[in-house]
């Protein structure tokens, strides 16, 4: 049976929405599992910064440095504004935007609470300085140019009006033993924490990195796939055709000979009918491996259509090719095919054409096609060449 193979294309669907930033390729749930859980650990990390500044400023607050109402009320403030972006996360909100982790919105909101609080309590204003610090590390993890240059003016804007418009005295607390131990955890921690968001940074460029090898291999896959014929491992029809016609330029330039034979599969719908299309797939690939078992490097072999196949000789005389593929008959017609089925057998008759001054692939490939008919005319289970 004669027709070309062909395999289902492999496609990518969707786009991104730049005016609404709103995600339209659909991914896995096993992908949308996975950012679910890395917005929860990046926020479960903010609220616990915000819950060791807060037992910063109760130690400034046991020392006198600032009043007993700041602690709770920073550790209110920053939980709220995390507590409302993990129900946003729980909700799949999220999902529905290129920056699924919001940093713009994470960072200036984060950035408003300490610029509030360093308004409000510039006595102990040392903390929230080194917080907005932190602010940015967090943000950096994700940031687009972007976005580092909206937090950066929001930052500048903040800082500028603090520090230039409002004579609030920005202050280190030292004056005791207790405010001194409070400001040296102060600078202790958000080194800590610097590293820790470091560490988790690493963390994520080493899973992109993974990420990264296995789309490569995902790639390779399926450019494997679009020339490979998937029952058999030879080439498909179109890449064998493309490879003829390369090889047949290759020839032209270099001035070498080559040959080109049409292998059918003799009674191949007997085959079928008779022992099954499972054993009729499965003499395909033996033939397939047989093939590539007795034909050089440098010869192409692919899957025509049906049980028809194409093997291109490059570099090979009309005699040489002659002996090539009648060898190739003869291995195959021993072969003890009833391993696949009881009383199977399987012949392969060729056509056989060199390649001509004036050949493109049509007039090769329709010369070696009336060869082949020759040949099943002739009785099959035999090679003629032209």
């Amino acid at each position: 049976m004669r027709g070309a193979t062909s395999s289902a294309p492999v496609s990518l669907i969707g786009g991104l929405d730049r005016k609404h930033s709103a995600v339209e390729i659909e991914l896995s749930p096993e992908i949308l599992a996975r950012r679910a859980k890395q917005r929860r650990q990046m926020l479960d990390m903010t609220g616990v910064s915000y819950m060791i500044d807060a037992g910063i400023l109760l130690i400034y607050a046991y020392a006198g440095a600032t009043s007993f109402v700041i602690a709770p009320a920073y550790a209110a403030c920053g939980l709220l504004s995390v507590a409302v972006y993990i129900a946003i996360s729980e909700a799949k909100v999220n999902d529905r935007f290129r920056d699924h982790y919001f940093i713009s919105q994470q960072t200036s909101i984060s950035l408003m609470i300490m610029l509030v609080f360093l308004y409000f309590a510039p006595e102990v204003g040392c903390l929230f300085l080194c917080s907005i610090f932190l602010v940015f590390t967090f943000g950096a993890l994700r940031s687009t140019p972007r976005q580092t240059i909206i937090g950066w003016t929001t930052a500048a804007v903040g800082l500028t009006a603090l520090f230039l418009l409002t004579d609030k005295p920005i202050g280190m607390p030292t004056g005791t033993p207790l405010e001194r131990f409070a400001t040296m955890l102060v600078f202790i921690l958000v080194l800590a924490r610097g590293m820790i968001v470091g560490l988790f940074s690493s963390s994520l460029h080493e899973s992109l990195y993974r990420r990264g090898i296995e789309l490569k291999k995902a790639y390779q896959r399926i450019e494997e796939l679009a020339e490979l014929d998937e029952l058999t491992g030879s080439l498909n029809r179109r890449s064998i055709m493309q490879t003829l016609d390369e090889e047949i330029i290759r020839a032209r330039r270099s001035n070498v000979p080559c040959a080109v034979a049409l292998i059918d599969l003799d009674w191949f719908k007997r085959i079928n009918d008779r022992f099954g299309h499972p054993a009729g797939d499965e003499a395909l690939r033996a033939f397939a491996i047989t093939v590539f078992a007795n034909i050089r490097s440098i010869d192409k072999f692919g899957r025509y259509g049906g049980e028809e196949f194409l093997l291109i000789l490059p570099e090979t005389s009309d005699g040489a090719a002659l002996r090539t593929v009648d060898r190739l008959r003869g291995i195959v017609a021993a072969l003890d095919w009833s391993a696949i089925s009881q009383d199977m057998s399987v012949t392969m008759s060729a056509g056989l054409a060199t390649l001509r001054a004036d050949d493109t692939a049509d007039t090769i490939l329709a010369r070696a096609d009336r060869l082949l008919y020759q040949a099943k005319d002739m009785g099959r289970n035999r090679v003629v060449a032209g």
